[in-house]
C-alpha cells in the first residue's frame, strides 16, 4: 500500500507537467503556457517498493474551455534505463531525496501494474491517502485467459492516445499467449468510451470481425466546468485493453498496392463488405436500434448541411456545384432512413487489418476523434460506415492517380465500390446504393464524407484536394469517372 509523504517536492509535479505538456503529440493545447489544474488521479503498487507510480489527471485552462489530460508517471531514484525520451523531468523530494521523473508508458513497472489493473487482479490506491484503496477506479477483465507482462513497447506516431504493445503469459500456465495492446486515453471526457463499450459489445457477442476486448479501466475525477468548491465528479475510461495481432497489414495498405499494380482487388473489397455488415448486424442485435425521432433528424441533418456551407466556404470553385449539393442534401433530408444504431463511425480503410485466417478485423472505434464524445457515443446510421469505405476506396485510386500522372484508376476503383456493396448486400439482404429507400439516404452520407474532406485537404493537403471535388461532382452530376486533377480550377 502506498506510502503518502507530506513533504516538499520542488519544482513540484505541476512545473514539471507545464513544461512538458506541450512537447507532447496528443497535446491538444500547442502554442499555448499551460495553466493546470489538478483534477484527480490514483496510485499503483509497485510489489517491490522501489517505483513510485501515478496517475495524474489534470486540466489545462489556458484556453477558453479546459481540456483534462490523464498522464501517468513513475518516479526513481535513479535514471531509468533507455528512457531520456519519456523523461517528464527531475526534482528534489524532501524525504526521498532527488527523482527522476517519468512518462510512465516507457516504465515497464507501470504497464505490468495498469495491465494486472485491467485485469482486475490489483486495486487502485487513493492518490492522496495513504494504505488506502480508491474504490472510484476499477479494472474490469472481459474475456480471455488472464495475462501477466513480459515486455513492452509504446507504438510511436500517436496523435491522440498512448499504446503499449505488451508481450505476455498466461498466469495459469505460464504459457505465451497472445500479445495484448493497452490503450491509454490522453485527453478524457465525461462518459463511455465508444471504442471500449463497442468492441466489448462485439467480443461479448463472439465477433471475430474485431479484437477480443481483454479489459478496462474507469475512473472519477473533478468536472473541471464545476466551481472548485462543490467537487462534483464525473466519470468516463481511462485506459483499454484488446489483443494484438503483429505484422499484419491495414486494409489501405492493401488496397493502395493492388490500385497502384492494377490489380484485382475485388474478393478482398466483397469480403469486406461482409465483414462490415456482420459488425453493423451483431451491434444492432447487441445493443439495439430505434428510429430515429424528429429531434434527432433534425440535428443530424443541420449537421450534414454545416459541413456543406463549410465546404463552400472553403473552396469557392464548388459554387458551380451548390445546387446540386443542395438537391442530394434534401432527398437525403426527406428519405424515409433505416433504424439508428451504434456505428463505427469512423470507417476507412486504415480501420480495417487483415489477419490470416480471420479476414478483415475492425479496430479504433472511438468514431471521429475531433467530434465530442457526447457526439461520438450517439446511434447513427449505419450506412455513414459504408459511405466512409467507399471515400476510402476512392481514396486510394485518387492517390495512385496523384502520384501517376495520366492515369486513371477509375476502373479499379468502380469494381471495388461494387464488390463491396455486392458483400454487404449479401449479409443484409439489401443493397444500399440501389435499394429505393436507401440510395438517397448512402448518397447524402456519401456527399457529406466528400464534402468534409474538401475542407481537410484544403486546409492540410492542397495537393489532395483533386480527390475529394470529383467525388463532389460525381455525386451530384451522376458523372460515373469525373476528372480527378482539379487543382488548376482551384487555382
Amino acid at each position: 500500500m502506498a506510502e503518502i509523504h507530506r513533504t516538499t517536492l520542488v519544482p513540484g509535479k505541476l512545473d514539471l507537467l507545464a513544461e512538458w505538456l506541450p512537447r507532447q503529440r496528443w497535446c491538444a493545447t500547442k502554442g499555448r503556457e499551460p495553466r493546470l489544474r489538478k483534477l484527480g488521479g490514483y496510485r499503483l503498487d509497485d510489489p517491490t517498493g522501489e517505483v513510485g507510480i501515478e496517475v495524474m489527471v489534470v486540466a489545462d485552462e489556458s484556453g477558453a474551455t479546459p481540456v483534462v489530460y490523464q498522464v501517468p508517471m513513475t518516479y526513481r531514484a535513479a535514471p531509468l534505463d533507455d528512457a531520456r525520451h519519456a523523461l517528464i523531468g527531475e526534482a528534489e523530494h524532501g524525504v526521498l531525496g532527488h527523482r527522476w521523473f517519468y512518462d510512465a508508458p516507457h516504465d515497464p513497472v507501470f504497464v505490468d501494474r495498469l495491465l494486472a489493473l485491467v485485469e482486475g487482479e490489483v486495486p487502485a490506491q487513493h492518490q492522496d491517502v495513504s494504505h488506502t484503496l480508491d474504490e472510484r477506479v476499477v479494472g474490469t477483465h472481459v474475456a480471455g485467459p488472464h495475462v501477466r507482462l513480459v515486455r513492452s513497447h509504446v507504438l510511436r506516431g500517436e496523435q491522440s492516445n498512448t499504446s503499449v504493445v505488451c508481450e505476455v503469459v498466461e498466469v495459469t500456465t505460464g504459457l505465451p499467449a497472445e500479445p495484448v495492446i493497452v490503450k491509454l486515453f490522453r485527453t478524457l471526457q465525461e462518459g463511455e468510451n465508444p471504442d471500449v463499450v463497442v468492441q466489448s459489445a462485439l467480443t461479448e457477442a463472439g465477433s471475430t470481425q474485431v479484437p477480443a476486448t481483454v479489459g478496462h479501466v474507469v475512473g472519477t475525477w473533478l468536472d473541471p466546468l464545476s466551481p472548485a468548491q462543490e467537487g462534483r465528479e464525473v466519470t468516463g475510461h481511462l485506459a483499454f485493453a484488446q489483443r494484438f495481432f503483429p505484422g499484419v497489414e491495414d486494409a489501405w495498405r492493401v488496397a493502395l498496392r493492388a490500385a497502384g499494380e492494377g490489380t484485382d482487388f475485388a474478393r478482398e473489397a466483397r469480403e469486406l463488405g461482409e465483414s462490415t455488415a456482420r459488425i453493423h448486424v451483431t451491434l444492432a442485435q447487441t445493443l439495439g436500434t430505434h428510429e430515429a425521432d424528429d429531434a434527432q433528424r433534425s440535428a443530424l441533418v443541420a449537421s450534414v448541411r454545416e459541413r456543406a456551407a463549410a465546404a463552400l466556404a472553403e473552396v469557392p470553385a464548388l459554387a458551380s456545384y451548390e445546387s446540386g449539393i443542395a438537391a442530394v442534401l434534401d432527398r437525403f433530408a426527406h428519405a424515409p432512413w433505416p433504424a439508428l444504431q451504434r456505428v463505427h463511425g469512423d470507417y476507412h480503410l486504415g480501420q480495417v487489418l487483415h489477419v490470416g485466417d480471420r479476414g478483415w478485423v475492425a479496430v479504433d472505434f472511438e468514431g471521429e476523434p475531433l467530434r465530442p464524445l457526447s457526439e461520438r457515443v450517439r446511434p447513427d446510421l449505419a450506412l455513414r460506415d459504408v459511405a466512409g469505405m467507399l471515400r476510402s476506396l476512392d481514396y486510394a485510386g485518387g492517390s495512385v492517380e496523384l502520384d501517376r500522372p495520366g492515369t486513371s484508376a477509375r476502373g479499379w476503383v468502380s469494381a471495388g465500390r461494387a464488390a463491396f456493396l455486392a458483400g454487404y448486400a449479401a449479409v443484409t439482404g439489401t443493397d444500399p446504393s440501389t435499394d429505393p429507400t436507401a440510395a438517397d439516404v448512402l448518397a447524402g452520407l456519401e456527399l457529406d464524407k466528400a464534402l468534409y474532406e474538401v475542407v481537410y485537404e484544403a486546409r492540410n493537403r492542397p495537393s489532395w484536394l483533386g480527390i475529394p471535388t470529383a467525388a463532389v461532382q460525381r455525386l451530384v452530376t451522376g458523372d460515373p469517372a469525373p476528372r480527378t486533377d482539379s487543382r488548376k480550377d482551384l487555382a
